[in-house]
This record gives structure tokens, C-alpha cells and sequence, in this order.
């Protein structure tokens, strides 16, 4: 809040102090102050074990999920779906693309519902009316019905990234986040492998159903997602300080245990100031910017199948062989996130090392002679390993910015992008390139480029504002500051708030240091 707020909450009641309001400050706010908790490591580990077994699972198997839904289009490509529909080329591109303006559409609103309401039940309605929308997927027969349900999912899904984004802060320090984001992002890698292991199955169900592969895979993963939907509803908590499965002590030291984070729990309290903030703080369209850039080459998901068959595999070859680009998600993020979290100020190098395999994937496909398939396919698969750098980038986002409408605003913007990028995408893989498709290639590669020079930048600029920040005097304008309560008599008693729960932003906290 500015200065000229503070002022005007100043109180005869509390002259020694600033007053505010609790809806001003943080929900964590409200929770301790006035708690006098000690924490140690030991029990800041076991509120961390608890939490992870609570919410992780449910994260990674929703993450699973929706992944695997979006990329059912990729997967039915070789299964029917294009000649069953009368799919044209350009049409197929498509669905593609208005998947991701639809998310792009609805991005903004769905972080506003996101801090309006109970995260965890937001979210499990939108995975029901998604898992809805994807069962319909096999009652299409043409391409206006497909590309009804696939807006849907588009819309729905801008909910769960940024979701996720939000719980991981809300949860976790920021150290544990990078390696959290980690873990829940990888299972794209893990949907991967089950969606192409469903596909192979589909292949070999009889026909005299009445229903073709692709429409199988559909309904599947739908009753999948119907199921996680309903575990959602009830079992995941909307943030720590009214998770189900933990007591009022635990509460307390799990609010406590992120203290560190300097940003807070959450705030339901939409505030201009900070979304005017977001939008005119420099380091949020350097995000953005690389979230578009680096997802360009994401067009990728609804044609890798359709390239790697073009090499000269088999479908069912093709399906199986769709799973090893999960084995190289997954082994690739996991390694990226330990080593950015355990390496102090490390997330840019590191992920500019792991886009390197990406930058030589491109050069592979380009110039290896189309009769070697099967470096082709090794050209393929190392374009994944850039994963990692995307993943650091998104944990990084909430780790670099706080106050909550700033940082559901920089979460909208960065995934617009990343919706920008992913709606470009598909255009590129027009019929005039088959089967090289050496422009393509060529702008995924100079995106892949563009995504280490900006990340260089971003830290550039942060480090910079630490050096500044390092050389002030230290900033006492929120060290005594006071939220009223009444207590168990009626009387109205003053609590201290500490600074780390006031729901200030990055650029208002001058304690605050970017990680890097």
C-alpha cells in the first residue's frame, strides 16, 4: 500500500502505530499475528512432509491429466480422427490453435477467479466441465463440433498452471518451489508415456463396438479426468491456512515456515495499485516475452507424432515410440530442478545449458539426410530437453514477485504469452514444407536462441535491483504496523503484523531479494 494510505489509516485509537484493515494484509497475516510459535528445522520438515503428501500427488496427477487432454489431438491424428472428421490440413491446425486463444481469452478472468474464490473448488469445477468436454470429443463428425469442445478445453484449462502456481507459493519456500514446479510439470513427461501406451491399446480394441480408436482414447481419458475432478472437489486444500489435514497449531508453523518467501500466503482483496504495478514492472514482459518465444516451438505437441511417422515408422512404432520423448521430460526436468535448487542463484545458467541439446536438435533435423531415420528421431527427441528452462522460468515467476493481485497479474500475462506463442505455433507446419519442414525448424530454433538471450536479461535486471536494494538504508515505513481484533471479551486489542504478511509487492518490500 502507498504511503499516502498508510497515512490515511492512521488511528487516534493506535498512535504508536498504522492500523489497517485485515482485508488489506495478507490472509497468513491474520492467521499468526500475535501467534508467538517457535520453529525448528525438525517440525518445519515435518509440516513440509505433511504438505507434500496431501497436495503433491494430486497436483502431478492432475498435471498428468491435463496434459494428456490436450495432446488427445496429436495422439488421434494417427489413430483416424482427421479422415473421420474430414479434417483438412489447415483445419487440423486449427484446433490447435484455438485451444490456446481460448486460454489466452480466458486467462485473465480465470486468475480473478482464481484470488475471488476458493482455489482448489475453482479448479475442480473447471477439471468437470473439461472432462465433459473431452468425453464429447467422440460425438464429433466434423470440424465445427471439434472445434467447440476443444474452446472448451482451452477456457478450462487456464485455471490449473496458474493455479498451480499460486499453491506452490502458498505452500512452499522458495528454494522448495523450484524443485515442487518441478515435480507437478514433469508429469507431462509421465502423460506421455500413458497416453501413448492408451493409444497403442486403442489400436486393439474391436471395432464392432461401433467406436474407432481415436474416439476410445477420448472417452478414456475423459472418465480419467471426470474421476480427478471429483478427488479434487474434496480432497485438495485452497491454502494453508485452512487446510483440512492439518490442526490450527500446524496452520500456524506451515504460514510461518514460508515466511522466508517474503510474499505472503494470499490476499482476496483485488488491489489496482499492484495490477498497474505488474503491468509497468519491466521483468513481467521479459517473462512474457520468453513464455511466448520458448512455447513457439510447442507447436510441436499436436505434430511430433505426424513428423516422427513421416521418418517411415509404423503407427503402432510411432506410439511407442512417442514414449521416450516422456522418459526425456521427465529426466530432464528432474535433473534441471535439483540442480537449479541446490546450486544458490544458478536457474539462468542452468537453463541455458539445457536448451543447448534443443539449439542442436534443429541443426540435426535440418541437415541429416531424410534416409537416416533414425538420427532423425534422436534430433526429435533432444528438442525436448529445453523443457527444463521453461519449467525453471515458471518457478521463477513466483519467486521474483510479490503481493497477490501482482502476482496473479504477472501469472495472466505470462501465460498469455505462452498461449500467444503455442497459437502461433501450429501455422508454421503448413503442407508446402513437408516433408522437411525446414522453415519451421529454422524459427524454432532462433526462438530457442532468443529464449537465452532474454533469460540473461531477466537476470541482468534483477541482479541489478539487488545491488541497488543492497546499497539503501534499511526501509522502516512497515516495521510497526497493526491489524485490530476483538478478543474473547468483546475488547478491541492490538496485533503486530509482520512485514513478510502486509501483501506487499516486490517493488514496495525494499527487504526483498530476487533470486536468481
Amino acid at each position: 500500500m502507498s504511503s499516502v494510505d498508510q497515512k490515511s489509516l492512521q488511528d487516534e485509537k493506535h498512535p504508536h502505530g498504522v492500523a489497517v484493515d485485515t482485508r488489506q494484509v495478507d490472509t497468513g497475516a491474520q492467521l499468526v499475528a500475535g501467534e508467538d510459535v517457535e520453529l525448528d528445522a525438525a517440525e518445519a520438515n515435518r509440516i513440509r512432509r505433511k504438505i507434500d503428501v496431501h497436495i503433491l500427488p494430486l497436483m502431478c496427477v492432475l498435471y498428468w491429466v491435463q496434459f494428456m487432454d490436450k495432446t488427445t489431438l496429436g495422439s488421434s491424428a494417427i489413430l483416424g480422427i482427421k479422415t473421420a472428421t474430414n479434417l483438412t490440413t489447415n483445419e487440423y491446425n486449427w484446433l490447435g490453435t484455438i485451444f490456446y486463444l481460448s486460454y489466452l481469452f480466458f486467462e485473465y478472468p480465470q486468475n480473478l477467479a482464481l484470488q475471488r474464490f476458493p482455489v482448489g473448488k475453482w479448479m475442480s469445477i473447471n477439471i468437470f466441465v473439461w472432462s465433459v468436454a473431452l468425453c464429447c470429443h467422440a460425438a464429433c463428425r466434423n470440424f465445427a463440433g471439434l472445434f467447440v469442445v476443444r474452446l472448451i478445453l482451452g477456457a478450462c484449462e487456464g485455471s490449473i498452471t496458474a493455479g498451480f502456481m499460486i499453491v506452490s507459493s502458498m505452500f512452499y519456500t522458495r528454494n522448495e518451489q523450484t524443485t515442487r514446479v518441478g515435480y507437478w510439470f514433469l508429469m507431462n513427461g509421465t502423460a506421455q508415456i500413458i497416453s501413448g501406451f492408451i493409444s497403442f491399446g486403442t489400436l486393439h480394441i474391436s471395432r464392432s463396438s461401433g467406436l474407432e480408436p481415436w474416439q476410445w482414447l477420448m472417452i478414456i481419458t475423459g472418465l480419467i479426468t471426470f474421476v480427478v475432478s471429483i478427488c479434487f472437489f474434496f480432497f485438495f486444500p485452497d491454502s494453508p491456512a485452512n487446510a483440512w489435514f492439518l490442526t490450527h497449531d500446524e496452520r500456524v508453523k506451515a504460514v510461518q515456515r514460508i515466511k522466508e518467501n517474503q510474499t505472503g500466503v494470499e490476499n482476496k482483496h483485488f488491489k489496482k495499485e499492484q495490477m498497474w504495478e505488474a503491468i509497468m514492472d519491466p521483468k513481467t514482459w521479459l517473462f512474457a516475452l520468453f513464455s511466448a518465444l520458448d512455447n513457439v516451438p510447442n507447436s510441436l505437441t499436436n505434430q511430433r507424432q505426424l513428423i516422427v511417422q513421416s521418418f517411415g515408422f509404423s503407427t503402432l512404432q510411432t506410439t511407442l515410440l512417442g514414449c521416450v520423448d516422456g522418459v526425456i521430460e521427465i529426466l530432464t526436468i528432474l535433473t534441471g530442478t535439483w540442480i537449479a535448487a541446490r546450486i544458490p542463484n544458478s536457474r539462468t545458467w542452468v537453463a541455458v545449458v539445457y536448451f543447448i541439446p534443443n539449439i542442436l536438435g534443429v541443426f540435426i533435423i535440418n541437415f541429416l539426410p531424410w534416409s537416416n531415420k533414425i538420427g532423425l528421431l534422436f534430433g526429435v527427441w533432444i528438442t525436448g530437453v529445453g523443457t527444463a528452462g521453461f519449467v525453471l522460468a515458471l518457478a521463477w515467476v513466483g519467486q521474483t514477485t510479490a503481493g497477490h493481485t501482482k502476482k496473479i497479474t504477472v501469472n495472466a500475462i505470462m501465460l498469455c504469452a505462452y498461449c500467444v506463442g503455442n497459437a502461433a505455433g501450429p501455422f508454421m507446419f503448413q503442407a508446402k514444407y513437408q516433408p522437411r519442414y525446414h522453415i519451421p525448424w529454422i524459427i524454432i530454433g532462433i526462438c530457442y536462441a532468443a529464449g537465452i538471450v532474454i533469460l540473461i536479461a531477466i537476470r541482468m535486471l534483477l541482479s541489478h535491483r539487488n545491488k541497488v536494494r543492497a546499497t539503501e538504508p534499511r526501509d522502516t515505513t512497515y516495521d510497526d504496523v497493526y491489524v485490530v481484533r476483538c478478543d474473547a471479551d468483546g475488547n478491541e486489542v492490538e496485533v503486530k503484523v509482520a512485514k513478510e504478511f502486509l501483501d506487499l509487492t516486490d517493488m514496495q518490500n525494499r527487504d526483498f531479494r530476487y533470486v536468481l
